[in-house]
């Protein structure tokens, strides 16, 4: 599949185009993110080679390695797995995004950690959506007790990011919108915009640009079938 990575970006950056096409937006609001989970470094090099500069890892012993391996392509890394209170202080250091912050207690401990290394870190706020019990983060009733990490000294919180429950691609059309009527909500209660919205994945990205995404989580399209772990 490798040799294919270039001809599925291709495909991938048209879509966003044309779905910003049917929603008025520019495609310069999109940021692409190749979900590299999974995927060898091989697989990385031929996406770079290809223009993509950001990855994002779920597990943090892969993406260290990645990030090492890859160093001398100067690529941009996002993390996106769920965050144990023990691995995050290197996750902080290593990702220039953390998509899954899912509690207070583990924004405040970004926000000592950023205090700690004077500077910020960057990250969104994960909401299940769908009150998932199998999934981490916070319900949607339960962000405004989560207002006062925007304004936490260290941490830099830059929006929202969710992923639909699983069912017929179509619905998450709604969960897209109730993801940015959330973001809107918090950014008027904070009387300041918060830029991003991490949603859409392989099979709904298309559908999550019509609706204000800001960063797709794109996998399988990219680089083809994840090997089984």
């Amino acid at each position: 599949m490798i040799e294919r990575i270039g001809e599925n970006l291709s495909r991938v950056r048209q879509e966003i185009q044309e779905a910003c096409g049917r929603s008025g937006r520019s495609p310069s609001e999109i940021t692409l993110l190749a979900v590299s989970k999974g995927f060898p470094a091989e697989a990385l090099t031929e996406a770079a080679v290809h223009g993509q500069r950001l990855f994002g890892e779920n597990y943090l012993k892969e993406g260290s390695e990645k990030i090492m391996q890859l160093a001398g392509l100067k690529l941009s890394w996002h993390f996106l797995g769920h965050l144990q209170r023990n691995k995050a202080r290197k996750a902080a250091s290593l990702f220039q995004l953390i998509h899954s912050v899912d509690s207070l207690e583990l924004g405040w401990f970004l926000s000592e950690e950023g205090q700690r290394r004077e500077r910020p870190v960057p990250c969104l706020l994960e909401v299940n959506l769908g009150h998932e019990p199998c999934k981490t983060g916070f319900l949607p009733e339960q962000l405004p007790q989560a207002l006062h990490l925007f304004s936490a000294p260290g941490l830099e919180v830059r929006g929202l990011m969710a992923i639909p429950p699983a069912g017929v691609i179509e619905a998450a059309r709604r969960h897209f919108q109730t993801l940015r009527v959330l973001r809107d909500d918090l950014g008027e209660r904070l009387g300041r915009p918060l830029p991003d919205l991490s949603m859409g994945m392989s099979d709904d990205y298309p559908i999550a640009v019509e609706e204000g995404a800001t960063l797709v989580r794109v996998g399988r399209a990219i680089f083809g079938t994840r090997r089984r772990q």
